[in-house]
């Protein structure tokens, strides 16, 4: 597909200054679509909103298809009448960085006080009526997924961990008496989670309605493998390279690069995808229908491999002995296309990208990415820098992945700072803006700026660092800092490159209207 001319912020929802010790979808969501209207943006990207596991990442997450409780906003559930607002009193403030685990100690109660009230309250209360009918059509539409995440989720915390491997063998291998049996006795606390699945979807779908009234769209983020402690994969062990035992064969993850000498060992399962391939994709199916219900665009993490992958022996402790094996390539899109339609994908194709790769891509009409950081290393980076870019791709300042663009600067060698003042002129030690006009000035179709690029951070302010498992994804805003002064230094770069338009005009041959969906 093709897109319009625009542009956007990135920011991930725990990066907002809300109340509680962790960004969520309340107050402060809704004031910076405020700002991103102001600002003239149209895109807002946002990271998987499923819920973490180790090292809080939202890409090793427990569930495809689950949204994290911990974005749920307790302020609006107090609105709602699920919880008294003195029960909510004394939590963390909106400032400083995520504590992951006193924000999971702390507020992961409370939402389920807040559950259970619903419960309790919801169909004998007449102002809880459409609410609670709303619920009953939720827990039927998303039953495929959320019956079993649900019980994933209960028996995680009874066996205090998702590695689902060390459960009893009757419930490792589902045994359909022993999941009943769980299912009977544990019905109060899998209603809990379904209730919780079903506040994140309401205080969501809000939210994009918000934002679809100001004209912004959400990029999403569809991480391509899935963790191993994770429902998907205890619910669907036959398409993933398990042995007998349902241990991983091989594993994912990326070969040596820029960003680590032994590579990254992922150590997510493989998917069977000749198996997947004679379903006709279906769980991919399902997982994208699922992204297309969350998001307007959705972005493809590690797009390269689904031409091929970095497979690594499960015994290995680094991804240095690995080997690229192919990956299902067109096969699986032209599925998904009969079964979806047209889709709005951009393709993250950063890393080691051949020129099948690059053919893939290209064949399937998805934009791909470029990153201006990379641009100024050397000579074969430059199709990074804007005067190589082709319309249809994504240029960034950088990414989740990268350093804050000023703290990429401050740890630049001499031959890159010159590169980028032969580039763009001198500036004078502060690079980003330069940097953010150069992006925006480019030829490419959409143009993404990372939060902490406009607001100028150094290094503190980083979201990960690959390679690294602790100490990530913890940044948050300082609060009230996207000002009306701010909005219009961006608005005015969005007028004068001509991208304060929205980008999603046509997705093939269908229209797409304000709420997401097809004509």
């Amino acid at each position: 597909m093709r897109f319009e001319r625009s542009s956007g912020v990135l920011l991930h929802i725990t990066s907002l200054a809300s109340y509680g010790g962790i960004g969520d979808m309340g107050p402060a969501a809704h004031q910076f679509i405020d700002f991103l209207a102001a600002a003239k943006q149209h895109i807002w990207q946002v990271l998987p909103l499923s819920p973490t596991g180790y090292g809080n990442s939202p890409y090793a997450s427990s569930s495809a298809f689950a949204g994290n409780p911990l974005l749920i906003s307790l302020e609006f559930l107090s609105d709602w009448g699920w919880i008294q607002g003195e029960r909510i009193a004394g939590l963390a403030g909106r400032s400083g960085n995520v504590d992951f685990n006193e924000a999971e100690a702390r507020k992961l109660p409370l939402l389920l006080e807040a559950a259970g009230n619903f419960l309790d309250r919801a169909p004998h209360t007449s102002a809880m009526e459409e609410q609670w009918n709303a619920f009953v059509a939720f827990c039927t539409a998303e039953s495929y997924w959320l019956d079993d995440y649900a019980l994933y989720a209960v028996l995680r915390s009874h066996f205090h961990t998702g590695a689902w491997t060390t459960w009893p063998e009757p419930l490792r291998y589902r045994d359909k008496k022993a999941l009943a049996e769980y299912r009977s006795a544990q019905a109060r606390a899998i209603a809990l989670e379904q209730v919780l699945q079903f506040a994140f979807d309401l205080q969501w779908r809000t939210l994009r309605v918000l934002a679809a009234q100001a004209g912004i769209r959400i990029l999403g983020d569809v991480a391509i493998f899935v963790n191993m402690d994770s429902a998907d994969v205890w619910v669907n062990p036959g398409l993933f390279e398990l042995d007998e035992q349902l241990k991983p064969v091989r594993v994912a993850g990326v070969p040596p690069d820029y960003f680590s000498p032994t590579g990254q060992r992922w150590g997510n399962p493989l998917y069977r995808w000749e198996l997947l391939a004679k379903t006709g994709y279906a769980w991919w199916a399902a997982r994208i229908r699922r992204s297309t219900d969350l998001y307007d665009l959705i972005r493809l993490d590690h797009f390269r491999g689904f031409e091929s992958f970095w497979a690594i022996p499960a015994d290995e402790k680094t991804a240095v002995k690995g080997e690229w094996v192919k990956g299902p390539g067109a096969d699986l899109f032209r599925a998904l296309e009969d079964a979806l339609g047209p889709l709005p994908l951009v393709a993250e194709d950063l890393g080691i990208i051949t020129v099948a790769v690059d053919e893939l891509r290209i064949m399937l009409g998805m934009p791909g990415m470029r990153v201006l950081q990379f641009g100024f290393n050397s000579a074969e980076a430059h199709n990074h820098l804007p005067q190589f870019f082709e319309p249809q791709t994504v240029v960034y300042t950088g990414t989740h992945d990268n350093d804050t663009t000023q703290g990429w600067w401050n740890s630049a060698s001499i031959s890159e700072r010159k590169a980028v003042e032969t580039l763009l002129g001198p500036v004078n030690d502060c690079p980003v803006w330069p940097l953010i006009r150069a992006a925006e000035g480019s030829v490419a179709s959409l143009a993404i700026i990372p939060a902490q690029d406009l607001l100028e951070l150094d290094s503190y302010a980083r979201m990960n660092t690959p390679a690294v498992p602790v100490g990530n994804w913890s940044w948050r805003a300082p609060e009230n800092c996207f000002t009306q002064e701010l909005a219009a230094a961006l608005a005015a770069i969005t007028v004068v490159t001509d991208r304060d338009n929205d980008p999603l005009v046509t997705v093939g041959s269908g229209a797409v209207q304000v709420d997401g969906s097809k004509s």
